[in-house]
């Protein structure tokens, strides 16, 4: 049984989704302690037990220690089938990291799966939005030969959700190395922004034109598209998501969220100027595509290397967990202005 001490590192939800993705992948059963030590309220919440549960689904787990607030987990997988698979959060709770969470898991079932998760936040602070995952995250994960794709039916936000999402994925047990090392030159920078319920302030559009505006006083033209959503009634809210793509096929995002009494003008500037610092280092992955990115690399046989302008407690956490469970080897060196992450 492997051992997990989930106070290590970043000491956050993380550490037990990764933890129970790699258990799942590699049919060994795991026990993890002190889950989300460093967190304000340690323990499991809704979005983390919802993950656990769907990952226990999508393999037939037994699990103990499964309930709301819970610092201590058993996780004994079966067999990855795959199939038509549910899931609920009830809360605001972040639905990308539900699919980060269980995206790993579904390259090695036996049959393609869908996984459709409800009464979620797709757009919540601390977590990558949905259009991030599906304007940076996915495009990027082709490269490692992963065919997946996510239909947003409910856009969801803080405090009450209501988000609906849907991830289908083809199972693909042999992923392709990697090798980012060249920025290349930029070619575009696109963009979308999204409001619900908001038209009437003009929230997307203000988003969109505050950071345009923002991004070509710094030199760059910027098209971003504007979606006055109206899919979600019952929780209005808002997000921009911004990514630059290059000539050598190099992504790079960055997003940001509305909140109340947040200006859309303060949400628009902040994702140009996220994009802006990533930009004038010339990375090959942005800091936060950089620790999703990581277990890929790690699944998939053979060396691949990154280049990133800093490295995240994120980033430490999952090279260290992998090292831990898949007994790979990552090494990190001051590369310029840039780290170099290499998975030998």
């Amino acid at each position: 049984m492997i051992e997990i001490d989930g106070s290590q590192k970043s000491g956050s939800g993380t550490i037990l989704r990764l933890s129970v993705a790699l258990a799942a992948i590699t049919q060994q059963s795991m026990h993890i302690i002190n889950i989300r030590q460093n967190r304000p309220q340690p323990g499991l919440k809704h979005q983390h037990l919802e993950a656990v549960l769907t990952a226990a689904k999508l393999c037939n787990a037994k699990v103990e220690g499964a309930k709301l607030g819970s610092k201590e987990l058993w996780f004994t997988p079966q067999q990855i089938k795959g199939g038509s698979i549910e899931a609920t959060i009830e809360t605001a709770g972040s639905i990308p990291m539900l699919l980060l969470a269980t995206l790993p898991i579904c390259l090695f079932a036996e049959n393609p799966v869908r996984l459709h998760v409800a009464k979620g936040g797709t757009d919540t602070t601390h977590a990558p939005t949905i259009n991030y995952l599906r304007n940076v995250f996915l495009p990027t994960l082709k490269r490692i030969g992963i065919e997946a794709e996510i239909a947003v039916e409910k856009y969801g936000y803080y405090p009450k959700g209501m988000g609906k999402a849907t991830m289908t994925v083809k199972p693909n047990h042999k992923l392709i190395p990697i090798h980012l090392e060249n920025f290349g030159k930029l070619k575009n920078i696109k963009g979308v922004s999204v409001c619900t319920f908001l038209a009437d302030r003009q929230v997307a559009q203000r988003q969109a034109k505050t950071a345009k505006e923002y991004l070509s006083q710094n030199g760059y033209v910027t098209d971003i598209e504007v979606v006055n959503d109206e899919s979600n009634p019952i929780q209005k809210g808002s997000s921009i998501v911004l990514w630059a793509e290059t000539d050598t096929g190099i992504i790079l995002g960055a997003d940001a969220i509305g909140e109340l009494h947040k200006m859309a003008e303060a949400v628009g500037k902040e994702a140009a100027q996220k994009i802006i610092a990533e930009l004038s280092s010339k990375p090959t992955v942005d800091v936060f595509l950089a620790d999703m990115l990581i277990p890929y690399i790690a699944l998939a046989r053979g060396k691949s290397t990154l280049l990133v302008r800093t490295i995240s407690d994120h980033i430490e956490s999952n090279i260290w967990l992998m090292e831990k469970m898949l007994n790979v080897k990552f090494t990190v060196q001051k590369f310029n202005n840039l780290y170099r992450i290499e998975k030998s």
